[in-house]
């Protein structure tokens, strides 16, 4: 499955007919117009991925795994309200993205943790015991 990204859905053409200032306070990318950057680090017990999604909370994620699918996405409301004594002006913005990672089979599904501090969601995916590195042994002639 390929990167979605929810917000950004105006075509490049709008932007001369309603003009560049329009186009971006009408259609806020999520997170800075891209999918947060992601990292992926292998290590000998496991992989590790690491998302930069500063300001979002631990309750704006959703991590999903289906077979060897991993889905990881989180959706932030975010709500504005000005009141004068002639109009009140509400403003709703919704930025999300959704992340699918094809997990390859010496990844243990059952153990497979997360956790979100400092603005970097990490998500930890240990191998099985038969795929990791076994050190280097002698082996003898009989």
């Amino acid at each position: 499955m390929s990167t979605l990204v929810k917000t950004q859905f105006a075509p490049k053409n709008f932007n001369g007919f309603f003009g560049k200032d329009l186009l971006n306070e009408l259609y806020t990318p999520a997170f800075s117009g891209s999918v947060p950057a992601v990292n992926v680090l292998e290590g000998t017990e496991g992989y590790k991925i690491e998302v930069a999604a500063p300001g979002l909370q631990k309750s704006d994620f959703k991590l999903n795994l289906e077979k060897n699918q991993l889905t990881i996405s989180a959706q932030k409301e975010q709500k504005e309200e000005e009141v004068t004594e002639k109009y009140t002006r509400q403003e709703f913005k919704y930025n999300s993205f959704q992340r699918t990672f094809t997990l390859p089979n010496s990844v243990d599904g059952e153990k497979i943790v997360a956790s979100y501090a400092d603005g970097i969601l990490s998500v930890t995916l240990p191998k099985r015991e038969e795929a990791k590195e076994k050190p280097a042994r002698e082996i003898e002639i009989a």
